[in-house]
């Protein structure tokens, strides 16, 4: 599937630019991107939007619980471009990076072992900061906090 970045949904934030493509245009929104001068990719993240369905979308795009977010960056342009996936609850999975920059692996990762969000066709989907046995995704709104008592060490008594 070749896609045509024009016909992509966009926006603005705060002076940058902004693309919103559906699940299925991402990997060929990103793979345009790349081809056309934004040779880094700076971060993959995720946000929950749990209980905020008011957040600003262009038209044609309908707000999902998840939302995978990739910032790009050219230097030849000096431009950044940001690309927010939206991805549902009911089936939290978006297309691996890792072909185009082997770079996200550990990006991936993080996302899946913090939000729950899987990324087909990632080499190892493990967990990279919670240990393997961690039941749920810690950055998830719903998460119930507090389940495991924390115990922490106070300093010692300053003169």
């Amino acid at each position: 599937m070749t896609v045509d970045i024009a016909e992509i949904p966009a926006s603005q934030s705060r002076g940058q630019d902004v693309l919103h493509p559906s699940r299925e245009q991402y990997v060929d929104t990103i793979t345009a991107l790349r081809d056309d001068g934004f040779e880094s990719c700076m971060d993959v993240t995720a946000v929950d939007y749990y209980s905020h369905h008011g957040r600003p979308l262009p038209e044609g795009v309908n707000p999902e619980r998840f939302e995978v977010v990739v910032n790009l960056i050219s230097r030849s342009k000096k431009a950044r471009m940001r690309v927010r996936v939206q991805v549902p609850a009911d089936d939290p999975v978006v297309p691996s990076l890792f072909e185009l920059w082997p770079g996200t692996e550990a990006m991936e990762r993080e996302v899946f072992d913090l939000m729950g969000i899987r990324f087909d066709g990632h080499p190892d989907l493990t967990r990279i900061l919670m240990p393997e046995d961690w039941e749920g995704h810690p950055l998830r709104k719903d998460y119930a906090t507090g389940r495991i008592p924390v115990q922490f060490k106070h300093p010692p008594a300053t003169r």
